[in-house]
């Protein structure tokens, strides 16, 4: 407990001086600050809106991404509490692995396996539902929370008048069952369902045309090859990889009205740390419109002078502070 309340002090003082807030603040203080109340959100009332902010204009806010929803120590990945966290600090969009046990029912998960995120064993498509149910998720340094696996409706649930959500859907899991989820709990304007080839954003597109996509695209050539399949430009976020694009390359998509998602996950998440979290402003200032992080918070902190101060977003897009 007392290594992660530091842990806790120390991320409150870092994300402050981000700020460029007094620096001295006493350990009740940030203890206070990091346990208020999440005042950062995003609001959409219906899929109209969720089109129109997702339609590039040049004072568009950029945002971060949490990857497998923003994991820090004593947070695991893909946890409601994780995502709670995340939005201490800032709006976000969250992404999100969905996975499907063996009685079908739709679970976040990423790996395959339980056994490094959670106090579980074996794969996640050959046990029950009941036993997920009787286990703790574990942080990504393997230490055990007391946090369980949510399912995809409590996400789905959960992010109505909070976030945005990129949802990551695995092989074993039928597309239409994702999507029956979304229009069950009626979060058409907050989820985006992510894919990674042009058949299956048709696919997608075909059986739910008014759900945004996320899809990728890297170069001139797949613009091209997405611009075949038919789906409409309005309909799709597009993920440009996990390397630095010229700015020539997004502003191609911008014209098209399309915002960009930079992968800064991995190497460039790993630069940013390494030489200052800077860099994450000039990725925005080349076009990436949200940035896909393992570093969320610092990312956040990095681009919030970037938004404009009368974007025509802003009426989505709510900071606490």
């Amino acid at each position: 407990m007392k290594s992660k309340y530091l842990w806790i002090v120390a991320l409150g003082l870092v994300f402050g001086a981000c700020e460029q807030k007094p620096a001295e603040k006493s350990e009740l203080q940030v203890a206070q600050s990091y346990t208020k109340p999440a005042g950062n959100i995003i609001l959409l009332n219906d899929i109209e809106e969720t089109r129109e902010f997702y339609s590039w204009t040049s004072d568009r806010i950029p945002l971060v991404s949490a990857h497998r929803g923003g994991p820090y120590p004593g947070f695991p990945e893909n946890a409601i509490e994780t995502f709670d966290n995340v939005l201490k600090y800032t709006p976000a969009i969250i992404e999100l692995d969905v996975a499907m046990t063996r009685d079908s029912v739709l679970v976040l998960m990423h790996d395959d396996e339980l056994d490094r995120t959670t106090t579980g064993t074996g794969k996640v498509a050959e046990v029950s539902y009941e036993y997920i149910q009787g286990l703790f998720l574990e942080d990504n340094e393997g230490e055990v929370t007391e946090f369980k696996v949510p399912t995809l409706e409590e996400a789905l649930i959960w992010s109505k008048g909070k976030a945005l959500l990129t949802v990551d859907i695995k092989r074993s899991v039928p597309f239409e069952m994702v999507v029956d989820a979304v229009r069950e709990t009626e979060t058409e304007a907050y989820a985006a369902l992510i894919s990674y080839t042009f058949p299956a954003a048709k696919k997608l597109h075909h059986l739910a045309p008014e759900l945004m996509l996320s899809v990728t695209i890297r170069n001139e050539d797949e613009i091209r090859r997405f611009e075949e399949t038919g789906i409409p430009w309005s309909r799709v976020i597009a993920f440009t990889g996990v390397a630095e694009r010229k700015a020539e390359f997004n502003d191609a998509l911008h014209k098209k009205g399309v915002f960009t998602i930079l992968g800064v996950l991995g190497n460039l998440d790993k630069s940013a740390e390494a030489r200052g979290d800077h860099l994450y402003a000039g990725y925005v200032k080349k076009g990436a419109d949200i940035l896909a992080t393992d570093r969320p918070i610092e990312a956040a902190a990095a681009i919030r002078t970037l938004a404009p101060p009368e974007s025509s977003k802003s009426r989505y897009v709510k900071y606490d502070n």
